[in-house]
């Protein structure tokens, strides 16, 4: 959970590298967008697969895509323009927290599908001794999977057909 910490400390690192092009009115739409992909979304979604997804983690991964959209579509927070209104604007309907769920259930999906013995299926598997600390339990990695099958009506066993998984989890093909 570090990692994740450390990419959502960094914007203040890519606001410093990429405001002048990101601000600029000679820069394309397009291009614009090709930044963010490369540099801006690639370093949010490293290794997003394993990430426990809680509140605070969606809440800041969201900030810091919306402030990198805000922007390369040059508008300001003292606009107050939501930000539904600027994924609109820009083309990008889905926010990146159903993006990182799409890489969590189709890992999930892999280390399914893989021989019983392997490290990472036991490791998945594993559940510790030792009793939870006292209060509300916190939500693990499995449950945020289980959630992430119910709202898109995917069942234990299902990651067996790879086509139907894929599809299932919303990973299409993009041809070139």
């Amino acid at each position: 959970m570090c990692l994740v910490h450390c990419l959502l400390d960094r914007p203040p690192f890519f606001r410093a590298c990429l405001n002048g092009i990101l601000w600029s009115k000679d820069t394309r739409k397009e291009r614009k967008l090709n930044i963010y992909n490369a540099l801006i979304k690639s370093s949010l979604l490293y290794g997003s697969e394993t990430w426990r997804l809680t509140e605070n983690n969606k809440r800041r991964v969201e900030a810091t895509e919306t402030d990198a959209l805000r922007r390369s579509s040059r508008i300001s927070r003292e606009e107050r323009i939501r930000n539904v209104t600027i994924r609109q604007q820009i083309g990008r309907e889905e926010t990146i927290i159903k993006e990182i769920e799409q890489n969590q259930l189709k890992w999930y999906g892999h280390v399914q599908r893989m021989v019983e013995g392997r490290l990472l299926k036991i490791a998945l598997k594993w559940m510790p001794k030792q009793k939870r600390a006292r209060g509300r339990p916190k939500k693990n990695w499995m449950e945020g999977i289980r959630k992430a099958m119910n709202g898109r009506n995917l069942n234990e066993g299902q990651w067996e057909d790879r086509k139907q998984w894929s599809l299932g989890v919303g990973q299409h093909r993009k041809t070139f």
